[in-house]
C-alpha cells in the first residue's frame, strides 16, 4: 500500500515546528521515521502534514550537564551507541543500544523518536523508565519537563501534548565507581521487538553489597515497569538469588500483563521473573569486576 496524501514541511527551528503542529491537528513530527513511515504505508497512520525536524541542529547532541547526560531528541541511535559520554557514564544505555532494532534502523532511528512513540517494548523507553530519566519538550515558546515515571501512559500513549516537540532526554549519572548492568530480552528473532525484557543497574560497595539499584521490565505490560520494591529489598545485601527471586515475584504479582498473538499473559509473567533475576545477577557480576 501507499501512504494517504499529506503535506510536508521542514522547519528551521523548534518553535517553527511547534507552530506548524498547533496550526494542524493532523500534523505529526518525523525525524528518523522508522515507526511512523511503516504505519503510514499500511495506512494505520494518516497524518495530514509531516513536520520534519531531522535537520534542526539544536535537537542533535550528547552533552554532560553535571550529574546528567542530555541527549537531543533527533540524535541518531547509532550516534548515541558509539558516543564516548554514553559509554563511560550511562552504562545501562550503552549496554542496551545494540539491541535496538538492526544496524540500518539505528542509523536512521532517533533517541527522541523512540521515547515519543512510547512503545513499552522499546529498549530505550525501558532504560529511560528504569533509570528515572527526565523528558523535556517545547510548546508555545515554553519549555516543560516530566519524569519518565509520569510520561508513559499506555500502549503507544505518552503525556507529550500534540502541539509539542520533544527536545531532549536527560539520564542521571551514577557517581559510584562500582556500577554494573544487566539486560535480557526474549523475541522471535534477534533485534525484533521484544516479547519481554529486563534491565538492571547495580552499584556495590567494596564488600560486594548493593548500595543502589534500578530494575525495569519492558514489553510485558502496557507501560515499562520500574520495580522499586525489588531495588529497595536488595540494599545492603550481596546477590542472593532466592531473595531476589522472592522479591521480584512479589513485585510482579499484582501487575496486569499483556496477552497477544506472540505470548500469553502467563508466559510474560513467568519470563519477566526469570529475566529480571538474570539481569540482576549479571549486574552484580559486572559491578564486582569494577575496581
Amino acid at each position: 500500500m501507499k501512504p494517504a496524501p499529506f503535506e510536508y514541511s521542514r522547519p528551521s527551528s523548534v518553535d517553527e515546528a511547534c507552530a506548524l503542529l498547533a496550526a494542524d491537528d493532523g500534523a505529526r513530527l518525523i525525524a528518523g521515521g522508522q515507526t511512523l513511515v511503516p504505519l503510514m504505508a499500511m495506512r494505520l497512520a494518516r497524518p495530514t502534514r509531516l513536520v520534519d525536524i531531522a535537520r534542526i541542529p539544536e535537537l542533535a547532541f550528547v552533552r554532560d550537564e553535571g550529574g546528567r547526560i542530555a541527549i537531543g531528541a533527533t540524535t541518531r541511535q547509532y550516534v548515541a551507541e558509539h558516543d564516548p559520554l554514553v559509554r563511560s557514564k550511562l552504562p545501562l544505555l550503552a549496554r542496551v543500544l545494540p539491541y535496538v532494532g538492526h544496524g540500518a534502523t539505528r542509523a536512521r532511528g532517533t533517541v527522541g523518536g523512540s521515547i515519543a512513540n512510547g512503545d513499552a517494548a522499546a529498549e530505550i523507553v525501558l532504560v529511560a523508565a528504569t533509570l528515572g530519566a527526565t523528558l523535556t519538550w517545547r510548546e508555545g515558546g515554553n519549555d516543560f519537563e516530566m519524569p519518565a515515571s509520569e510520561f508513559f501512559l499506555g500502549p503507544m500513549v505518552t503525556a507529550l501534548p500534540l502541539p509539542a516537540c520533544l527536545t531532549s532526554v536527560r539520564f542521571p549519572v551514577w557517581p559510584e565507581r562500582r556500577v554494573g548492568t544487566g539486560f535480557h530480552e526474549v523475541n522471535a528473532r534477534q533485534s525484533d521487538f521484544a516479547f519481554v525484557s529486563a534491565a538492571a543497574q547495580i552499584a556495590l560497595d567494596t564488600d560486594g553489597r548493593c548500595t543502589r539499584a534500578a530494575i525495569g521490565i519492558g514489553a510485558a505490560a502496557a507501560i515499562p515497569l520500574r520495580l522499586d520494591a525489588v531495588a529497595e529489598a536488595m540494599l545492603g545485601m550481596p546477590f542472593e538469588e532466592a531473595k531476589v527471586r522472592a522479591s521480584a515475584m512479589a513485585a510482579l504479582a499484582d501487575i496486569e500483563f499483556m496477552a497477544d498473538l506472540h505470548a500469553s499473559a502467563d508466559y510474560r509473567r513467568r519470563v519477566a521473573l526469570t529475566l529480571a533475576v538474570r539481569a540482576i545477577a549479571d549486574a552484580f557480576q559486572d559491578a564486582a569486576r569494577r575496581v
